[in-house]
């Protein structure tokens, strides 16, 4: 579980570093976009209650949908903005097998997921603007 936390981490930590190079080199500030990640971020890494810890099975899979939705609405706005600018088309097409599988997966494929076992903080040294 805490390997899960860990990836969801770095998913975050992504996609932040992602808007921020995107917001250097439009020279926009992506307000609305920002606060999504962040509300998704701290909706998928909140720790349950104890009365949610135990729902059964089949109120976790539909919990998982829930946020299953909310990472769609992450996609339709990254879709927006890469159709918009071929800057972002390129950024986001660069790293899209870091951030595309968890988008795109279903409830179960993302309780498969697992966290790499190295930091790999050192990838984007030399390409963060901020």
């Amino acid at each position: 579980m805490a390997e899960e936390g860990k990836a969801d981490g770095q998913l975050f930590q992504l996609l932040s570093s992602l808007l921020q190079e995107v917001e250097a080199l439009t020279n926009k500030e992506e307000v609305e976009l920002r606060s999504k990640i962040e509300a998704l971020g701290l909706e998928v890494t909140k720790v349950p209650s104890k009365s949610a810890q135990q729902l059964d099975e089949l109120e976790i899979a539909k919990e998982l949908d829930k946020l299953s939705e909310k990472l769609d609405d992450v996609d339709e706005m990254i879709s927006s903005a890469m159709a918009a600018d071929p800057q972002v088309q390129t950024l986001l097409r660069g790293t899209a097998d870091v951030w595309m599988p968890v988008i795109t997966a279903t409830a179960e494929e993302r309780r498969n997921f697992t966290a790499p076992v190295e930091d790999d903080s050192s990838v984007w040294k030399g390409t963060n603007s901020s």
